[in-house]
């Protein structure tokens, strides 16, 4: 139980390091917290809840990978390099389509809330 406690006294830290160093995982955050307000606000149903929940945790689970491979990157090679740009691109794209695709889900569940 003890190596346990740990490991999440170490995950967490990791998340804490993020959030101070991080600035999009920071505005993530935020949009996700933004989110959760208004599942509230607007009582959706569970079914969606669940659904925005998922998707904010993919995309915060994906900025905290991406982070981690571009740290690793800038250890294992300082300079720039195309190749290394390749991977950090394609890392931080990743991220992209999770925030658009969550985007989206949130449009298509909050739009009846909106009297527009």
């Amino acid at each position: 139980m003890k190596r346990f406690f740990k490991s999440f006294k170490i995950a967490l830290n990791g998340i804490w390091l993020a959030l101070k160093s991080e600035p999009n995982f920071r505005i993530q955050l935020l949009c996700g917290a933004l989110v959760v307000f208004l599942m509230f606000f607007f009582e959706v149903t569970s079914l969606e809840k669940a659904l925005l929940s998922m998707l904010i945790l993919l995309v915060l689970s994906l900025e905290l990978i991406n982070t981690q491979i571009e740290k690793s990157l800038d250890l294992i090679q300082p300079a720039l390099d195309p190749k290394v740009r390749l991977i950090k691109d394609i890392s931080a794209g990743a991220v992209l389509v999770s925030a658009l695709g969550a985007l989206i889900a949130g449009i298509l569940v909050f739009y009846p809330y909106f009297n527009l």
